[in-house]
């Protein structure tokens, strides 16, 4: 563990410098942000000009990535903020409410492009798949930048994993596409069309269900997969002097930015005698390097004082 034990409350420091997983890609989310934008416009054109739904299905989703990526770096910026007296942890958590709308959008756009794409199964028009092919095939190669640009971003914070989701999907449209052209180029069956857009939406729809959860997660302060209780408590336990631990809690407050709390019992007898600040060094020696959190804080007391608490936590 990466830690700052301290005795009794604590808040964090006002003016620290930008320290949220996303905030480090900020420039590869701005780059992937104008790429989508500008296969974008060249999709919806595409679209209208050769009847393809599959086109414009695709455009909606790279409208989805826009929103995403555009909230993702307001996000960032906001999350980069210095904490103060009134917002200790700043405006981290800013980056999980994006990622929160990101989800959203995604959902109600994916349930969009199903209900469209099944009604081009039923009815079908004609399409022009030429053009429709060399539109999707721009399409793919721009979102192949997009994905390689995000790629190292997306195992170190949860909203560029969302932008990166959403390039994926993409791409991964972009090839649905792609194939329905080249299916109504060879064999003249439109619903091709009909069936890309579906095979896009079946793909949007479950993204957004995965994100939304792992935002639930965050923002219902659940203990992070990486940290286990029970054996930061065998820990905290071990360190000498310890009699035993309560209030336990682990939570994160925006991706890479994991913290926890203790109230540590020790004997009256180590108290008086001044060893507090050596039991706080051995429980950071202890903890250090064995779990994924950045900051830590112990509230030492005796067991009369533990005994006196209600305590309904961990």
């Amino acid at each position: 563990m990466s830690g700052h034990p301290h005795g009794g409350a604590h808040g964090h420091a006002a003016g620290g410098a930008p320290g949220t997983a996303a905030y480090a890609h900020r420039r590869r989310l701005l780059a992937v942000l104008v790429l989508t934008v500008v296969v974008l416009v060249v999709e919806v054109a595409g679209g209208l000009l050769s009847g393809s739904f599959a086109l414009v299905a695709d455009a909606g989703h790279m409208l989805t990535d826009a929103l995403g990526v555009g909230l993702a770096l307001g996000a960032t910026a906001l999350a980069a903020r210095p904490a103060t007296s009134v917002r200790t942890f700043g405006w981290q958590r800013a980056e999980m409410l994006a990622a929160l709308v990101n989800g959203l959008v995604i959902a109600v756009v994916g349930l969009g492009v199903l209900i469209g794409g099944v009604r081009r199964i039923f009815s079908p028009v004609e399409v022009e798949g030429g053009l429709m092919l060399a539109v999707a095939v721009v399409g793919l190669a721009a979102n192949a930048v997009g994905l390689a640009l995000l790629h190292r971003g997306q195992a170190e914070s949860l909203n560029v994993r969302g932008a990166y989701l959403e390039v994926l999907g993409d791409l991964l449209g972009s090839v649905a596409v792609v194939v329905a052209a080249v299916v109504v180029l060879a064999t003249g069956f439109v619903r091709a069309d009909g069936i890309a857009s579906v095979v896009i939406g079946l793909m949007v729809v479950p993204r957004a269900v995965a994100l939304l959860r792992e935002v639930g997660v965050v923002l219902l302060e659940a203990t992070p997969a990486a940290v286990d209780l029970d054996v930061v408590r065998a820990h905290i336990c071990g360190v000498p002097g310890v009699l035993g631990v309560h209030d336990l809690h682990a939570w994160t407050i925006t991706s890479g930015v994991p913290v926890l709390s203790a109230h540590v019992e020790v004997p009256d007898e180590l108290l008086a005698r001044g060893e507090a600040g050596r039991v706080l060094d051995d429980l950071r020696r202890c903890l250090a390097g064995h779990f994924d959190v950045d900051h830590c804080t112990f509230q030492l007391e005796p067991p009369s004082q533990a005994g006196r608490e209600a305590h309904a936590h961990a």
